[in-house]
């Protein structure tokens, strides 16, 4: 008899609820559990797991991989998914192995090069793959020498953080003087120049931002799954234009991904960024974990999340080639139910830890909601 597979995943993305979903319509029809850990005790990931468990706050990264060692051995943890502090975790890998405990996640060199988003471009244009003229700036006059070059090539200029996920921190400069109409409509990522560098120059510690060109739409995510021998068994694009979205498997977009892939080890899920820079695609970002919209590829009838977990437990795959793509999309919010009640606060570190409370049934009131998001077609 086959046994059943225990997944966790710590402090992850609402979206990752659809993940959950498609661990237990896995095509093996293999039972499968989900343990879930948040900080916020509303998160929709912790409603739709088998078991849920607030975390601790202000942990150490440190501590929280002393955390998490305790969390697989305590609940039979098969396969981690790690998200928060995912490179401290990764750096343990035999101490998770020792217990029986896969990790999800890339090595530890593989996390650290795309930690940092310019030694990610240095990198990744050693082994070919275009990126956009990046500046890296951590002082006023910094950024004043980049946006005016950039402006002379006839770009816009924006920055976002180094270090960072998603598209936290970013915005784009603008020389139209702060008036009111940066105040009409809703909040706008355009920011002028002359408010960031007084902020700038008030700041007790320096910055430390990549100013670029914006880039130019489509923007396509290209969801990579690689094993560790560093072959990759899926790539899929997902594009974006405005509202739409798509599908592609055009090597202009999915040759460079696998470059990175193989090249750099970025095993198991990985989400490379792309967009246009004048009549190419260059890299924008790169992601060493699951994207949010991974779920996204079941319209291409794509499991993704299960044959990740498949090639973790040393059951390969082999080549997942979706077997058809399916129609353009939009993305929408929906509900998604909360548990009845929220979880009590976890206590202190020193103290011991609240046991799992298992979560309410799918059928649970929906008068609470989450914001994760659904696919629906065009």
């Amino acid at each position: 008899m086959v046994s059943r597979v225990r997944v966790w995943l710590n402090r992850t993305y609402a979206e990752n609820v659809f993940f959950m979903d498609q661990l237990r319509r896995n095509p093996s029809d293999r039972a499968v559990e989900i343990h879930a850990t948040h900080g916020d005790p509303d998160s929709p990931v912790l409603a739709a797991a088998d078991t849920a468990e607030l975390e601790p706050e202000n942990l150490s990264p440190a501590g929280y991989v002393e955390y998490a060692l305790d969390q697989c051995a305590r609940r039979g943890i098969d396969v981690f998914v790690p998200r928060l502090h995912q490179s401290a975790i990764v750096a343990h890998r035999a101490e998770f192995e020792a217990i029986g405990t896969a990790l999800l996640a890339p090595p530890p060199e593989a996390v650290a090069v795309f930690h940092d988003k310019v030694i990610a471009y240095e990198a990744v244009q050693a082994i070919g793959v275009p990126v956009p003229p990046w500046y890296r700036v951590r002082a006023a006059d910094e950024l004043v020498a980049a946006v005016e070059e950039l402006e002379s090539g006839g770009h816009k200029a924006c920055f976002k953080p180094a270090s960072g996920a998603g598209g936290v921190g970013f915005r784009v400069i603008t020389r139209t003087p702060f008036s009111l109409t940066h105040l009409s409509g809703f909040p706008s990522p355009y920011v002028p120049l002359d408010v960031v560098l007084e902020a700038l120059r008030q700041a007790e510690e320096p910055v430390d931002w990549l100013v670029m060109p914006r880039l130019e739409q489509p923007e396509v995510s290209v969801d990579c799954l690689t094993g560790p021998d560093n072959r990759v068994r899926l790539a899929v694009g997902r594009t974006k234009n405005g509202r739409r979205r798509g599908f592609t498997l055009h090597e202009q977009w999915l040759d460079p991904a696998r470059r990175i892939a193989e090249g750099f080890g970025l095993h198991y899920l990985s989400n490379i960024q792309f967009r246009m820079f004048g009549d190419r695609p260059v890299l924008m970002d790169v992601n060493t974990r699951p994207a949010g919209g991974l779920h996204q590829l079941s319209l291409c009838g794509v499991n993704a999340p299960w044959a990740a977990v498949q090639l973790a437990l040393g059951e390969d795959p082999g080549e997942v080639v979706p077997p058809f793509l399916g129609q353009d999309y939009t993305v929408v919010s929906g509900p998604r139910p909360l548990r009845p009640v929220s979880l009590p606060h976890q206590r202190p570190e020193t103290a011991d830890p609240l046991p799992a409370v298992p979560a309410p049934p799918s059928a649970a009131p929906a008068d609470a909601v989450g914001s994760a998001a659904q696919a629906l077609p065009l």
